[in-house]
């Protein structure tokens, strides 16, 4: 069988995600709110939002007016974020609704999690069009299921290095049995590391993993273009021995992710394997959509004729090594 991308259809894969990877990857990460019960009326309050290109967020946090400011909000200025911290007071915090105001304007979404006394955790997401929630008596085993399943699917398909990775691989592996075993090596190593990091039994700093994985990406493109140049590299030959090898280093890159919701203490097993289902069901969900508009690439180039070019693969590969190089250089500089 042939490979499964050609010239042109590589053209219009690589217009839908360059634009975004000419950000840093992860820069579309959602805002971050966590109450956490420290009595049995008092509340730390922790508020995060991105900061993109020095422009804050137009959104603003309110409680309902029962909630009382115990401390003034303390705000902390990041490069890529902004914190704001108090201490609220509520008595009967069930029933009551916390709303994120202008969220609505925003294509962000924001992760909610809400920690009481005797360990058991709300987890929450709300959206543009859902922009707040009640608090819960308890929270039931469906709704940590919801809550990261859609968490593990929005940090694949919003980790553009996590997908630029993807799209390497499946320009560089011949036939359908082997992307099939490619993919499945690579499922299967990230969700045991990915497990591994978030029970904490592995631990490894965040920032030199980021940087391998742009290396990771580095490395596939220029195995593409030796395969192009007629010799056979390892990737090329053992494609799944690569991705099994490469998804142990991105599994940690999704634990990053996890680590900065956090798990339910009493629901553990539910919100890790639902977390880890989310991730799949996004890769998968992006490796279908890539098929359908190679397929529709085909479809369009043969209707209208146009002439195969022989250079054309030159152009989708090196923008992506360039731009997986790009990430390397600045994450590295970031450890130094």
């Amino acid at each position: 069988m042939k490979l499964l991308f050609h010239n042109k259809s590589l053209f219009l894969v690589l217009a839908l995600l360059l634009p975004l990877a000419s950000v840093q990857a992860h820069e579309s990460r959602p805002a971050y709110l966590e109450i956490k019960q420290t009595s049995d009326t008092r509340y730390n309050v922790l508020w995060r939002t991105p900061v993109n290109s020095g422009m804050r967020l137009p959104v603003a946090l309110r409680f309902p007016d029962e909630v009382r400011n115990v401390t003034e909000p303390l705000v902390q200025e990041l490069s890529d974020s902004l914190i704001e911290r108090r201490l609220i007071e509520v008595n009967g915090f069930v029933g009551k609704r916390v709303e994120i105001l202008g969220l609505q304007t925003t294509i962000i979404e924001v992760l909610v999690r809400l920690e009481r006394l005797d360990g058991t955790t709300q987890v929450t997401r709300l959206t543009p069009s859902s922009p707040s929630f009640v608090v819960e008596a308890l929270p039931g085993t469906s709704q940590v299921a919801a809550a990261y399943l859609g968490l593990g699917m929005e940090h694949i398909l919003s980790g553009i290095d996590h997908l630029l990775y993807i799209l390497a691989m499946l320009m560089l592996v011949k036939g359908w049995r082997r992307v099939i075993l490619t993919m499945s090596a690579f499922t299967a190593t990230h969700s045991l590391t990915l497990t591994a990091a978030a029970l904490g039994w592995v631990h490894v700093p965040q920032a030199p993993v980021e940087a391998c994985i742009a290396l990771s990406i580095l490395f596939v493109t220029s195995e593409i273009v030796r395969a192009r140049q007629g010799h056979s590299g390892l990737t090329e030959r053992w494609p799944w021995v690569v991705s099994f090898t490469f998804g142990l280093l991105h599994g940690f890159g999704f634990a990053g992710a996890l680590s900065e919701v956090g798990l339910p203490q009493k629901d553990i097993p539910v919100a890790l394997l639902f977390f880890n289902l989310g991730v799949e069901a996004g890769q998968l969900l992006f490796i279908l959509s890539i098929f359908g508009i190679v397929m529709l690439a085909r479809q369009a180039t043969r209707r209208l004729r146009i002439p195969k070019l022989s250079w054309a693969w030159r152009v989708p590969t090196y923008a992506i090594g360039a731009v997986a190089a790009f990430w390397f250089i600045q994450r590295t500089l970031a450890i130094i």
